[in-house]
C-alpha cells in the first residue's frame, strides 16, 4: 500500500520533468549546412512568450580559400582577380528577435528580425598591366573590415524525434555599414616609376564600387598600397539547415 501511495505522489513530478525536459524554454542548436564551406555556428534560443522568442548566434570561419571558387570567378567575371589566391575568413555575432505564426512556443513558421556584426580577414590579390611588361605582376593585399548591419529572416522550426529540433532558414537578408582597412605593405616589383602606380592605381579604382560595397582606394608609396571600405555592406541568409536540442 505504501508503495502504490508513493507511486502516486511522485508520479506527477515525474510527468512534469519530462515535460519540462522535452518541451523547455530554450535550444541550442548548429548550423549543418555551414559546415559544409568550414562555417561553425552555435545557436542559443529562449522563449519569452508562447510565440516570441530571442536568440543570439556566434559564427566563426577560419581563414581559408574562398569557397565555392567557380561561381565567384562567374560572378566576378574579371581575369585580374586571382580567385585562388584569395583568402577569408570571419566571425558574426548574431541577435535575434523570432515571432512564430502558425504552431505555437518555438515552432512553426517564424520571421525574426535581426542584428549583426561581423568581422572578415581577407587577403585579396590584385593583378595589374606593367608598362613595358608582358607579365602581369600581382600586389596581395591583407587585413580586416567589420560591418553592422541589420535585417530580416523567414524560416521554420518544428520538434523532431522528441528532444531535437529542425529549423529551416527560407530566405533572408540583412543590409548596414562598413569600415576597416587591407593594405600591401611590400609590393614586389616595387613600383618605381609613376607610371607604375598609375597603372595599380587604375586597376584599383575598377574596384571602388561592386554591387553594394563601396571602396576608396590609394597607392601610398612605391611598395604600399591601401584600399578602404567605407559604404554600405549587405549580406544574404538562405537555405541553412540547422538542428538542435530542445530543454
Amino acid at each position: 500500500m505504501k508503495k502504490i501511495l508513493l507511486l502516486i505522489f511522485i508520479f506527477p513530478l515525474l510527468t512534469n520533468a519530462q515535460l519540462k525536459l522535452l518541451g523547455g524554454k530554450n535550444v541550442i542548436k548548429t548550423n549543418l549546412s555551414g559546415l559544409l564551406i568550414n562555417n561553425y555556428n552555435i545557436t542559443y534560443e529562449r522563449s519569452i512568450l508562447k510565440k516570441m522568442s530571442l536568440s543570439v548566434g556566434f559564427r566563426y570561419m577560419p581563414k581559408t580559400t574562398v569557397p565555392l571558387k567557380s561561381t565567384l570567378e562567374k560572378y566576378l567575371d574579371n581575369p585580374d582577380i586571382k580567385i585562388n589566391d584569395f583568402e577569408m575568413g570571419n566571425m558574426a555575432i548574431t541577435p535575434e528577435l523570432r515571432l512564430y505564426l502558425s504552431a505555437g512556443k518555438l515552432k512553426g513558421f517564424y520571421i525574426a528580425p535581426y542584428v549583426r556584426y561581423a568581422s572578415f580577414d581577407l587577403t585579396v590579390p590584385v593583378t595589374y598591366d606593367r608598362p613595358g611588361f608582358t607579365t602581369k605582376p600581382t600586389v596581395l593585399f591583407n587585413g580586416k573590415i567589420t560591418s553592422l548591419s541589420g535585417g530580416l529572416l523567414l524560416g521554420m522550426q518544428y520538434n523532431i524525434a522528441k528532444k531535437l529540433v529542425l529549423d529551416f532558414w527560407l530566405i533572408g537578408a540583412h543590409y548596414g555599414t562598413s569600415n576597416g582597412d587591407i593594405d600591401a605593405t611590400n609590393i614586389n616589383p616595387a613600383l618605381n616609376s609613376q607610371a607604375d602606380r598609375d597603372a595599380l592605381q587604375a586597376q584599383l579604382n575598377e574596384f571602388n564600387e561592386f554591387g553594394p560595397f563601396k571602396f576608396e582606394s590609394k597607392v601610398t608609396s612605391a611598395t604600399t598600397a591601401n584600399i578602404k571600405s567605407v559604404g554600405a555592406w549587405a549580406g544574404v541568409r538562405a537555405l541553412g539547415l540547422s538542428l538542435g536540442v530542445r530543454f
